[in-house]
């Protein structure tokens, strides 16, 4: 089994300080692990294990004599929104008992079948997940026009538009430990998650099919995750998302009326009036945003203008670890429960990028929006008629609120 491996660097020309290694599972999808930075004195982490001796098929092999069918995705025609079409998940893992969980580690003295991870331990791994939203399917079309070019429906007009949903979809390990979260993990951790994360960016931005990554976290059974395992994904998708595309639709006219960057211009906005801004350091801002639409929602965003994660510096990244992990713990405390614990937030965590093509790339900014739908201990908020039905947002809060509760919560 092949392997690359680089120190002090990455092969996607991040500035990563530990060891990374590539590597190829045995159905062919790619696996990459990430160690932390060694310390003074610490010895050299020891070789990891590449080989996979699970007896997978190739991934593109042949089904029932038919060839490989990827997924597939639809233009709605009413928004113009893509929507893939992912059969296949309905069959993915789902909340297995600890001894089975895909993404631990193999245990020495258990027969390795069904881990995805081969080694006997690890800091950080990506891999290409096995049951992907979006999967470039070699021979389907992988330009970068593949959508444009999609196949209209025979129907008059060509309402209808189909096209492979070639993209990409990748697991993203935190830890070895089952039981751990990434608030638990310390600051060199997820600086060697930052690492990864910039890593991967670069790496699928890079693919002829790629137009935005979007690198995310689901946290807590809540928000419907499928393994607790500590775990994100990156997704590379072949089309602009609503959100992104709404965003630069307004960074556009922003920037087409003042000749300033939008985000910029929120940022200090943000600084000046100072009620929502959470948590300040050298190099990033948390704040609870104008209209903040989630009963916890807050945005870390850096202070330099940066365009997407492998633009962050050693030092930004070093930063931004300590800087989460304060808001991390804090969310954990927003809550407290009728004995006076402690109520652990579920939360999803994304990073707004700039594209990776678009003419726009330019207007974006780099920002990290972290939220919940959890509204009081045992209560959820739930995207019902209004938020569902109409896509017309109504907050159960203020965004003063939420900044004053997490000001009164951070360390």
């Amino acid at each position: 089994m092949s392997a690359t491996t680089t120190t002090g660097g990455t092969t996607a020309g991040s500035a990563s300080r530990g060891a990374r290694t590539a590597t190829r599972l045995a159905d062919g999808r790619e696996l990459v692990y990430f160690d932390d930075a060694p310390l003074p004195g610490e010895p050299a982490p020891a070789p990891h294990e590449l080989h996979d001796p699970r007896p997978l098929p190739d991934r593109f092999a042949p089904v029932d004599g038919a060839p490989f069918q990827g997924p597939r995705m639809r233009r709605d025609p009413l928004t113009g929104d893509w929507v893939p079409m992912a059969t296949h998940r309905m069959n993915r893992t789902l909340l297995p008992p600890d001894d089975a969980c895909p993404l631990c580690p193999r245990r020495p003295d258990a027969d390795y079948t069904d881990g995805e991870v081969p080694d006997t331990a690890y800091d950080v791994v990506v891999f290409e997940n096995r049951f992907p939203s979006l999967l470039s399917v070699p021979g389907e079309p992988t330009g970068p026009h593949a959508v444009v070019d999609a196949t209209p429906d025979p129907l008059p007009g060509g309402l209808w538009l189909d096209a492979p949903a070639a993209g990409r979809c990748e697991v993203v390990c935190f830890s070895s430990d089952h039981d751990a979260s990434l608030v638990s993990l310390g600051a060199r951790r997820v600086r060697t998650i930052v690492d990864a994360w910039a890593d991967r960016t670069a790496a699928l931005g890079a693919l002829p099919t790629t137009r935005e990554v979007f690198v995310f976290e689901n946290h807590g059974r809540e928000i419907g995750v499928t393994l607790t395992h500590p775990h994100g994904q990156v997704y590379a998708y072949p089309y602009l998302t609503p959100r992104t595309e709404r965003l630069l639709t307004q960074a556009a006219a922003h920037h087409e009326t003042t000749g300033r960057s939008l985000l910029r211009d929120v940022l200090d906005a943000e600084l000046a009036d100072g009620r929502r801004v959470v948590l300040e350091t050298e190099h990033w801002v948390a704040y609870v945003p104008f209209a903040a639409r989630w009963p916890v929602e807050v945005h870390l965003a850096p202070r330099r203008d940066v365009l997407d994660l492998p633009g962050l510096t050693d030092a930004e990244r070093d930063d931004f670890a300590a800087a989460y992990l304060r808001v991390l713990a804090a969310l954990d405390r927003f809550f407290v429960a009728p004995d006076g614990g402690a109520v652990p937030l579920p939360y999803i965590a994304g990073w707004s990028q700039a594209p990776a093509r678009d003419p726009r790339r330019e207007l974006g900014r780099l920002r990290l929006e972290v939220f919940s739908v959890l509204r009081g201990p045992g209560k959820l908020k739930y995207l019902a008629g209004s938020e569902s039905g109409a896509g017309a947002w109504i907050s159960d809060t203020t965004p003063e609120r939420i900044a004053t509760r997490l000001k009164e919560v951070l360390a």
